[in-house]
């Protein structure tokens, strides 16, 4: 929501104040058929040759967080603190019986509580496989630690990827306006006979290149790719959590300690509350019973 109202104020802002000022809209219309093709054309070309198929499909994606904004909200973190809470109880208490949950976590009771979380593959896996390293008895939980930290490094290189391509794409939109106005100049030059006043409206059609370039990339898809940038590293707090849950366990701490050191290491405007949490967890402890 807060997207629409952002680009509806640049609309109103920028073509209210040329209005304003006396500006005439009629040129702008018709030369924008053309000067958009030139540089929407080319900058969706240039998007093209740098990026692969699997890139552009995820960058098509990645718009929509503008709009959405991060996937994960304060009741999931809560959620997933459950649900990790169920896990290591699970561990401690019948380190045979978690094996089902982890190797199978589709056909988990404990998962399958949880649809959201169960939902995205990158989560589930960084459980499974972390608290799988647990059960072989690694010497040393450092060792566990550093293999997380790279494995989360290297999912947030691919997910910014999509930020990386149109801010690519943001910084290349003002040149490829001055082409469009190049190109404009040379059709203006080729009727240098004509009255000033028609002379006139093809420079002005002309310059529409260098605004639209210029408006463009600083107005939408320059803005767009650091909003996709901001819910990536936001959403990337849930992972994060996971880590520090998880790791806190390879350290023997108890169970309760294992989860407020995940609590504690939220951000405050998703972390859930003491009281919130106390209380979803004795549901699932009564539930257990």
């Amino acid at each position: 929501m807060l997207g629409l109202i952002g680009i509806l104020v640049i609309f109103a802002m920028v073509f209210g104040g040329y209005l304003a000022a006396g500006g005439k809209l009629g040129i702008i219309f018709k030369a924008l058929p053309f000067e958009m093709m030139i540089i929407g054309g080319a900058a969706v070309g240039a998007f093209l040759i740098s990026n692969d198929m699997s890139a552009v499909k995820q960058a098509g994606k990645d718009v929509g967080k503008v709009f959405k904004g991060p996937k994960w909200k304060p009741e999931d973190y809560r959620d997933l603190l459950c649900l990790l809470f169920e896990l290591i109880r699970l561990a401690r208490q019948n380190p045979v019986a978690i094996e089902e949950h982890i190797e199978t976590p589709g056909d988990s009771p404990i998962f399958s509580k949880y649809p959201k979380i169960l939902g995205d593959k990158e989560a589930v896996a960084l459980i499974s496989d972390t608290m799988r390293s647990a059960s072989m008895n690694y010497d040393d939980p450092h060792q566990v630690e550093e293999v997380l930290d790279k494995r989360m490094e290297a999912t947030l290189h691919h997910s910014m990827h999509s930020s990386h391509a149109l801010q690519t794409v943001a910084d290349g939109l003002p040149a490829l306006g001055i082409v469009a106005a190049v190109l404009g100049v040379i059709k203006t030059m080729a009727s240098i006979d004509q009255p000033p006043e028609i002379l006139g409206k093809m420079i002005g059609g002309a310059l529409v290149g260098t605004f639209l370039g210029v408006f463009l990339a600083y107005g939408f898809v320059g803005p767009f790719a650091g909003k996709v940038k901001a819910v990536v590293e936001e959403d990337s707090h849930f992972y994060h959590l996971i880590r520090e849950v998880l790791v806190a366990n390879l350290h023997n701490h108890a169970t309760n300690i294992c989860i407020e050191v995940g609590r504690q290491n939220t951000p405050s405007h998703i972390r859930p509350s003491f009281s919130d949490l106390e209380a979803a967890l004795k549901g699932v402890k009564q539930d257990a019973a």
